[in-house]
């Protein structure tokens, strides 16, 4: 495999969806551990990272992080309500694609 340019690469899987009709969450299912230990460190990817990402506040996001799974879930407000008149995504299906093509540096 190339060296890895985006988390998406280095991840099995990024998803999002509905976490109840007011809140996103999206999990990054890392390959393995070396992947992992690159997006849960805080030093990486913490709540003023995803601020910028998401355009909302930093105070409000809540990153999990799930050593035994190598998961991180990532949990933040929606900018508008399930199925409102301004909601474009009302699964929240899309939301992860800012998080999956953020890059990392290649190893």
């Amino acid at each position: 495999m190339p060296d890895p340019r985006t988390i998406g690469d280095l991840a099995l899987e990024v998803r999002s969806k509905n976490a109840g009709p007011f809140w996103v969450t999206m999990e990054l299912f890392m390959r393995d551990a070396e992947g992992y230990a690159l997006v849960a460190d805080p030093g990486f990817l913490d709540a003023p990272v995803v601020a910028r990402l998401y355009g909302v506040p930093a105070d409000t996001i809540q990153i999990f992080r799930i050593p035994a799974l190598n998961v991180v879930k990532i949990s933040f407000p929606r900018p508008v309500s399930q199925g409102s008149l301004r909601d474009r995504d009302i699964h929240a299906g899309q939301h992860h694609v800012p998080l999956a093509l953020y890059p990392v540096a290649a190893t």
